[in-house]
């Protein structure tokens, strides 16, 4: 059944997980050198990798998750946490450094090669956090119509993702240094209010479990 509602938070969710608008400076250092047709080759595998990538945690996270014993309870208390630590890192600007490190560190070792495999596509986008984001809103779609319009959702969030990376050198001279940190901080925010929720919404259910 379509619920807009369901939808729109679900993509909210991804798409603060996975900060578009604080990915592109990072995206611009690791292909320092490369030609504007490059980047877009780049851009392109990355976020096609990162896709399939979420879209099958999406579909099989929550049978991975039975395997082990893991009730989707106890994942959302978990996931909720991880979810709020990162909007921890975002508010106080951790997060940004961490991944300008994992991109300095995989430049220094593969140069430009692999770069839309990693870190690009894992773990800058399909990070921890998208991963563990994921496998929470696949508890909300449990039929077989719902996982299509998760899909859909994580399709759209790749194609934003994907337009922010095209035109990251845009981006990044019209934010500047205090545009990125503002609206870094404000997506943290948000966030970290969705983190809660989830963390929420795991408690009640492991009691009405």
């Amino acid at each position: 059944m379509f619920n807009a509602d369901l939808l729109i938070n679900a993509l909210t969710t991804l798409l603060v997980t996975l900060d578009p608008p604080g990915l592109a400076p990072i995206f611009l250092s690791l292909t320092v050198g490369l030609s504007r047709q490059e980047r877009f080759q780049v851009a392109t595998r990355g976020s096609m990798i990162a896709f399939f990538i979420l879209a099958a945690f999406a579909l099989f996270g929550d049978g991975i998750l039975g395997l082990l014993g893991i009730s989707i309870g106890a994942f959302r208390i978990a996931g909720g946490l991880l979810l709020f630590w990162i909007s921890f890192e975002m508010i106080f600007e951790r997060r940004q450094e961490r991944k300008e490190k994992t991109g300095e560190v995989a430049v220094t070792k593969d140069h430009i090669h692999n770069i839309a495999v990693f870190p690009l596509a894992l773990p800058l986008i399909a990070g921890p956090g998208a991963i563990s984001a994921t496998i929470l809103l696949g508890s909300s779609f449990p039929s077989v119509t719902d996982r299509v319009q998760l899909l859909v959702v994580i399709a759209a969030s790749m194609v934003l993702l994907f337009l922010a990376l095209v035109i990251s050198e845009r981006i990044d001279r019209f934010l500047g240094v205090t545009g990125r940190a503002i609206l870094t901080r404000l997506l943290g925010v948000i966030l970290a209010a969705l983190a809660v929720q989830f963390v929420l919404d795991g408690v009640r259910s492991a009691f009405l479990a």
